[in-house]
């Protein structure tokens, strides 16, 4: 496993990276609203175009979420699948799982209770 911290850093949102038996880990801490699209499109959808094609969410330490995280994860689940890989989401809290509930993003991104049923399923 390998951890790699995102340089930039907004004030209400951290990126880690770190990879498992090639799985692309990207670990998420804070609050996901408008303020932080751009860092968290960057997180997910890499802009040199090299798409990871497996890649997990881990979303136990994001306290919020509203719409415009779900437009992110949508457009990045997209890429993933024209690259024949697969988007997957990790742990988030309840007021999280709720929006994504709510939104519907659960029917088309898998969630997982724990990281490892996530990476492994």
């Amino acid at each position: 496993m390998t951890d790699t911290p995102d340089p930039g850093r907004h004030g209400r949102l951290s990126v880690m990276f770190s990879a498992v038996d090639g799985v692309r880990i990207v670990a998420l801490h804070g609050e996901i609203d408008h303020a932080v699209t751009d860092e968290l499109s960057r997180a997910l959808i890499p802009v040199d175009g090299a798409t990871p094609p497996r890649t997990v969410v881990d979303l136990s330490d994001v306290t919020f979420m509203d719409s415009s995280g779900i437009n992110v994860f949508i457009a990045a689940h997209h890429r993933v699948n024209e690259s024949r890989g697969w988007l997957r989401i990790a742990a988030p809290q309840e007021p999280v799982l709720r929006v994504i509930r709510l939104i519907g993003l659960d029917a088309v991104i898998p969630y997982h209770a724990t990281l490892e049923q996530a990476r492994t399923a």
